[in-house]
């Protein structure tokens, strides 16, 4: 199964179908209904999988980006501990150096 895409262009329809399933699990948080949604991506994206003529794949992807664009959340899910998440710097432990530097003190 050769195809003449470059891995540069998997990687970015992979990065499309990861996409597509993070903004669905945004707006369903109970997965038994998120996959359903993810199945019907998934069916999308097999659909179109030996696509080979170039301007119609860009079609497609172009149409599948607007799609994306139209339906992204606007409070998307951050897990706690990540950048951005609740949790994020919470909770820093101190620093292992000491607070005053005893060796640059002079002492009496």
């Amino acid at each position: 199964m050769s195809t003449s895409f470059s891995s540069a262009h998997r990687l970015y329809v992979k990065s499309l179908y990861r996409r597509m399933l993070k903004n669905e699990l945004d707006w369903v948080v109970r997965r038994d209904i998120w996959r359903g949604r993810a199945m019907m991506i998934r069916a999308e994206f097999e659909r179109n999988r030996d696509v080979t003529e170039p301007r119609a794949l860009a079609q497609i992807i172009e149409k599948a980006e607007a799609c994306l664009a139209s339906k992204l959340h606007p409070d998307p899910y951050i897990p706690p501990s990540m950048p951005g998440g609740t949790k994020w710097e919470r909770n820093i432990p101190p620093t292992i150096a000491p607070l005053y530097d005893h060796t640059a003190a002079v002492h009496h």
